[in-house]
């Protein structure tokens, strides 16, 4: 899964053609507890690099999402709107948040692969 990059806040970004798909780690949804609400980003919005996207609450904290780089959101999974505790059920697949598409393209590369954040989370 080479195309899949990851920060040390526990989002993962799935780089498919010119989109990339957001959400969050099965670490960090096991860490939040369960989801209780999810806010996303409307389309098409221009997101600046460190901006708020979306924010996501649990039983036991709130928190929010944002990219390490500029983007326009494209699409959003409004499934985890419904129903938030997909988040839990399948953080790395039905549970994602958004797509979005890069500015920079190359700004995946400075993200960590799933070996280093496997070693970062473990620390």
């Amino acid at each position: 899964m080479s195309n899949v990059k990851y920060t040390k806040s526990h989002e993962w970004f799935r780089a498919e053609g010119d989109l990339v798909t957001v959400g969050i780690t099965d670490f960090a949804q096991s860490q939040l507890g369960d989801v209780v609400f999810v806010e996303l980003p409307e389309a098409e919005r221009a997101l600046e690099a460190d901006e708020e996207a979306a924010v996501i609450e649990s039983v036991k904290a709130a928190g929010d999402i944002s990219l390490p780089f500029a983007a326009t959101v494209v699409e959003v999974n409004t499934a985890v709107e419904e129903a938030p505790e997909l988040v839990n059920e399948d953080p790395e697949g039905e549970g994602w948040f958004f797509r979005v598409r890069l500015e920079d393209p190359s700004a995946l590369d400075a993200l960590m692969s799933a070996e280093e954040y496997a070693e970062q989370a473990e620390g």
